[in-house]
């Protein structure tokens, strides 16, 4: 049994007792003006909704925003009270480009999205969970697929090992930002069928979303995006993380 020093630096868990369990903000941007239609992107709003209500969010979703209005409808999020709940999802269905998504009109930094909710800016979620999710192109290249020199079990395992890594970023305290793809690097999108990211996620999120660690949750997310495959190209989801604390939406007692 660990005595009391074994334990002292093991990391807490987030307290996940409040009234609310939080919003879930989905920004769906499906047409623009310069920029291609995003069939599909209806099915992956349909599904998150539905994934995140049954974990107990309250979901609002907003439709081909440009750039004024999405910025005007996060910074009234970030002025919300939030003593009551216990964290908040933003989640973004778009074109995309390095350190950018696509409003319908014009393009809005990540950079700009999280400050909104940093810390000095939304003090009652200071300490709590703020999840970004971003749906979105990081570039124009496609991943190439290779061929391991290890058994498929082995290669399984150090998929899941390499993907557990997370990169800390100086963005204030207790963020999650989730990618669909890695730095520099495209996105596969069914025109029916929606994203595969995020049908990935919400499949794990139905199955495994009030049981598992959430940081591990999208670790099996990644694996699961990994083995898709589209012509020889493939597709990296990542994640990068200033959490403090293990995040488990677990069901709140009545």
């Amino acid at each position: 049994m660990a005595n009391k020093e074994d334990t002292a630096d093991l990391p807490e868990t987030y307290k996940m007792d409040n009234k609310r369990r939080g919003n879930v903000l989905i920004f769906n941007q499906e047409n623009f003006h310069n920029l291609s239609r995003r069939f599909g992107t209806a099915t992956d709003k349909t599904n998150l909704t539905a994934s995140f209500e049954a974990l107990g969010f309250e979901v609002t979703c907003y439709d081909d925003s440009d750039k004024k209005t999405m910025k005007s409808n996060l910074e009234k999020a970030s002025k919300e009270n939030y003593s009551d709940a216990d964290c908040i999802v933003c989640i973004f269905l778009s074109h995309g480009e390095e350190g950018h998504i696509f409003a319908k009109d014009n393009k809005i930094s990540i950079k700009e999205i999280i400050d909104f909710f940093r810390g000095n800016n939304c003090r009652s979620l200071v300490g709590k969970p703020k999840i970004f999710i971003f749906q979105a192109c990081r570039g124009d290249i496609g991943e190439d697929a290779v061929t391991p020199m290890v058994g498929d079990d082995d290669m399984a395992a150090e998929v899941m090992e390499d993907a557990a890594v997370v990169f800390t970023l100086p963005a204030g305290a207790d963020f999650l930002m989730c990618y669909c793809a890695s730095e520099g690097f495209t996105a596969f999108r069914h025109i029916e069928e929606g994203t595969y990211y995020i049908q990935e996620l919400c499949k794990v999120l139905q199955k495994q979303g009030s049981t598992l660690e959430f940081t591990e949750l999208l670790t099996l997310v990644n694996l699961k995006v990994s083995r898709h495959s589209l012509g020889n190209k493939k597709q990296m989801p990542c994640f990068s993380s200033t959490l403090t604390k293990k995040l488990y939406f677990r069901p709140k007692e009545q």
